[in-house]
């Protein structure tokens, strides 16, 4: 019974739901970064390079060996496409990164509050005081 109370701590800690989260918008992420790169950016660069569609650009291998068979084909267009898509992700996670280390840091700027004077330290100020307002003989 303590292997599942212990288990249970463990998801439940903030880290490990932030990180589920973060895993959940990133693959949301990927998909529309994915979209973006197929059906947005590659047409037109395709029409600049005279009418190429990037999915059908491909390096054949070998012919197929029977009608029912594919060619044998490097598709270097879509390894195109997703080289684009990471350069797009990576760019994006490094500005999140890069602004939330730019709020670390201003939060590190802050002057810390000085610390409280020790029970001692306020023992010895009351001390002096009273010592301050005797007269002196």
């Amino acid at each position: 019974m303590g292997l599942v109370k212990e288990f249970k701590a463990f998801v439940m800690k903030g880290n490990i739901i932030d990180l589920a989260v973060a895993v959940i918008i990133g693959a949301a992420f990927g998909k529309i970064v994915s979209s973006f790169v197929a059906d947005v950016l590659m047409p037109p660069i395709g029409i600049l390079l005279g009418g190429v569609d990037f999915t059908d650009l491909m390096i054949p291998l070998q012919k197929a060996a029977t009608e029912g068979e594919e060619d044998v084909v490097i598709r270097i267009g879509v390894f195109i496409q997703n080289i684009i898509d990471f350069l797009i992700i990576a760019f994006s996670v490094f500005m999140v990164i890069k602004a939330y280390q730019s709020t670390q840091k201003k939060e590190e700027e802050k002057p810390a509050p000085p610390p409280e004077p020790s029970k001692e330290e306020k023992l010895l100020a009351e001390i002096r005081d009273i010592l301050k307002e005797r007269p002196v003989n």
